[in-house]
């Protein structure tokens, strides 16, 4: 665009008024909180701010994913500039309609990490961006298109913001199906109009520093805000696995491990010392994202409790019960801490929620057989109040004290065979669930998969039995894992990073 002048501001709200009222197709508008698409919701703000009352019939949704885990510094900025957007629509009558969209709290960050034990998202094993942005945005937007028909999707996208989005968005411009506006490729009935696609960096902020905010919000503060963190771009709202993964933003998810280290954040703190209070979210982060000895902090095996691997070498897979349990209790640690102790905004701030406590809590009962029962205890431990789960109802045979003679009876019977306790108890789990008769239908397959899952001895054997297995498909003909058997384990090709996909 060039130098961004009043004449080419007054033409673009002339352009997006005129695109507003040239249908009845309700509008969206991805908002994350920084430069770009307070950019983009600004302009439409003040372009439909010149429409007679009459003519604002169309809803236009702002909407935002909040992944549950976004800097908190960040988080609250949007918090408060929602409240500010609700406000002014409704004392101007305006049709904007501002949305908090979060992810289904079975699918949230730590509910993945901690309750399922997946590995920490890396290049390779990005489980994070689709499940936490992608779908409460697609989930949203569909329940729009089911009612509607289509919709129009506004986004604060520019070309400028990389090579790869700038291709993307060159790609999108070919399908138009009408001036300004293109298809998206992964969702029918969606149209996509991003304003902003050739403005530079400099035209966001000339624009965002000349025209005031109109829902009363300081575009100055937030230019405070950038400074206090590195030059980098903002996290985008993601509709689309193909575009760039927020771990490059400059604000984005403080428990983001797609880069090396979050700048951002070390420059809030570093930057600033009334936010010295977030520093054990980045230790915290920088502690469970250590790829180094992250193999020896997860099961040898699979989510599914199967085998595989890559030169004569097993790819590790959820982490350890031990693990998981740690890491909760260093989270509520911290959160205890800045509910005491941080600033006074965020007194009752949630990084993790009591949501995503009982899911949690199900998983590692239902899914993971541990019937001692955990969660409650480090929460009260922590926390120092009872965890109130009212919808959990749980078969109280067995528990805590059950658990720990078990373990001492595996242990003293059988201190070599490393997965015997887990074989046991998920055995004994399954039986006690079905004590009932009309719950006994399928007992005896789930009694031969955790057999099949824990008769290994240890990993070694493991590897043995595995190797045996490929060795048998190959002399019979059979398809096998050419790279695990057919390779030299080499220590320089072998790296964490064939792990990923647990």
């Amino acid at each position: 665009m060039g130098n961004i002048t009043k004449e080419t501001i007054e033409g673009m709200l002339e352009t997006v008024r005129n695109l507003y009222l040239a249908d009845e197709i309700p509008w969206m508008i991805g908002y994350s909180g920084g430069k770009d698409s307070t950019a983009a919701v600004q302009l439409v703000w003040m372009a439909i701010e010149g429409l007679p009352e009459k003519d604002r019939k169309k809803p236009i949704h702002i909407m935002n994913t909040d992944t549950l885990v976004e800097s908190p510094v960040v988080s609250k900025w949007v918090e408060k500039s929602l409240e500010a957007m609700k406000k002014k629509t409704k004392e101007e009558k305006l049709p904007f309609v501002p949305e908090r969209l979060i992810p289904d709290y079975d699918n949230t960050f730590w509910v993945n990490l901690i309750g399922r034990g997946y590995p920490f998202p890396r290049m390779k094993y990005r489980w994070c961006t689709d499940r936490l942005k992608i779908q409460p945005v697609n989930k949203f937007i569909k329940e729009k298109i089911a009612e509607h028909g289509e919709i129009i999707l506004v986004l604060g996208t520019r070309k400028q913001e990389s090579s790869r989005r700038a291709r993307t968005m060159l790609n999108l411009e070919k399908r138009r199906v009408r001036e300004l506006l293109s298809p998206n490729p992964t969702l029918a009935n969606e149209l996509v109009f991003s304003p902003l696609e050739a403005w530079s960096d400099d035209d966001v902020w000339v624009f965002l520093m000349q025209y005031k905010n109109p829902w009363n919000y300081s575009n100055m503060d937030l230019l405070t805000m950038y400074r206090g963190a590195t030059a980098d771009n903002e996290c985008p709202l993601m509709v689309d696995k193909s575009l760039p993964s927020c771990g490059k933003s400059r604000f984005g998810c403080w428990v983001c491990t797609m880069v090396e280290s979050d700048k951002s954040m070390e420059a809030m703190i570093a930057n600033d010392e009334e936010k010295e209070w977030m520093t054990p979210l980045l230790e915290f982060r920088n502690h469970f994202g250590d790829l180094v000895g992250d193999s020896s902090r997860r099961s040898f095996r699979r989510m599914k409790g199967n085998l595989q691997g890559n030169y004569g070498k097993l790819f590790h897979g959820p982490y350890k019960k031990e693990v998981r349990e740690q890491w909760l209790r260093e989270l509520l640690t911290i959160q205890k801490d800045i509910n005491q102790n941080g600033p006074e905004e965020f007194h009752d701030i949630e990084l993790i929620r009591l949501s995503e406590l009982m899911a949690i809590r199900r998983i590692w009962l239902e899914n993971k057989h541990e019937f001692d029962d955990s969660l409650p205890r480090i929460y009260e431990e922590v926390i120092g109040k009872e965890f109130e789960d009212l919808e959990w109802i749980h078969n109280d045979s067995f528990g805590k004290d059950e658990w720990d003679i078990l373990r001492d009876v595996c242990t003293e019977l059988y201190p070599d065979e490393e997965l015997s306790f887990e074989m046991m108890y998920s055995l004994i789990d399954i039986e006690n669930n079905a004590s009932n008769v009309n719950l006994r239908k399928g007992i005896l397959e789930s009694i031969n998969e955790v057999i099949g899952k824990t008769f290994y001895k240890n990993e070694e054997d493991a590897t043995k039995f595995y190797t045996a297995k490929m060795v048998r498909k190959k002399e019979n003909g059979g398809k096998y894992n050419e790279k695990f058997l057919d390779y030299q384990t080499n220590e320089s090709e072998y790296s964490e990073s064939e792990e990923e996909d647990a």
